[in-house]
């Protein structure tokens, strides 16, 4: 009896590391849309001296305007291609994230004077930041963490989202079932994916994302957007590859025969 205890506990000591890993496998791909900093369906408006670190596109609609004076450090694609490919990359990175098993409801709830680890939250309708919303990534660089809004997001002036704990690296999504409106001031973080349209008041910036507009507009004035991450890639979120999780996995498993074995002898 004592000798299957010990065994069993060999065995969970061995698959925790596959535990652990399983619980940052999920991604949101952004496929092409990962490199734009500004994506909008109808038109791009722009007030301001705003600096996107990315492209800027535009599509099925051609409307841009107010660049000059903004500065788009990346490419200009309007009514094109490139366009049009980032317009169905980001559908089906919302709908991936939409489709996201939650992990948290927060309906109803103040994102401001939160500490909330990786995860999967929720709301039924709208969602609103006061003050300051920090991310504790627990010291995982793969920490992924996933908003899903059922109607708007909303910001109040000078309202933040701060990591801890490590950097995220583009790893937060803002799945937003209507639109987002980040107010005067708000140090924003991570990828806006909107149904309909974002707007940036005076000031507001996203320091490590980007604002993704299925439908509608994006409106900017005087906006910083981009730039600001830790390191990592723009295409989605840095997990292992299938393929490095499935020879992980083996060789757990391959080490737990092993000491099967030897517990037998």
């Amino acid at each position: 009896m004592r000798s299957r205890s010990v065994r069993w506990s060999a065995l969970s000591f061995l698959l925790l590391p596959l535990l652990a890993i399983g619980a940052y496998a999920d991604s949101i791909t952004l496929g092409t849309a990962g490199s734009y900093a500004v994506l909008a369906g109808s038109t791009v408006t722009n007030t301001g001296p705003s600096v996107l670190n990315g492209n800027l596109g535009v599509s099925p609609g051609s409307a841009v305007t107010g660049f000059p004076p903004g500065m788009v450090n990346g490419t200009i694609n309007k009514a094109n291609g490139p366009a049009a490919q980032a317009q169905s990359d980001l559908t089906a990175a919302y709908i991936q994230a939409a489709g996201l098993a939650s992990t948290g409801t927060l309906t109803g709830q103040d994102l401001g004077g939160k500490v909330l680890t990786p995860g999967v939250y929720f709301f039924a309708s709208s969602a609103q930041l006061t003050g300051t919303l920090t991310l504790n990534a627990q010291g995982h660089p793969n920490a992924l963490f996933v908003f899903q809004i059922g109607s708007a997001l909303t910001t109040a002036s000078n309202s933040a989202v701060i990591f801890t704990n490590g950097l995220v690296d583009k790893n937060v999504f803002w799945q937003v079932g209507s639109s987002a409106t980040l107010g005067t001031g708000t140090a924003f973080a991570g990828n806006i994916l909107a149904l309909t349209s974002i707007t940036m008041n005076t000031g507001a910036g996203i320091s490590c994302g980007s604002a993704l507009a299925r439908n509608g507009a994006v409106t900017l004035d005087n906006n910083v957007i981009g730039g600001g991450c830790g390191g990592g890639g723009g295409g989605g979120t840095t997990v292992p590859e299938p393929g490095t999780i499935s020879l992980m996995g083996g060789g757990l498993i391959i080490l737990a025969g092993v000491a099967r074995r030897k517990l037998r002898i």
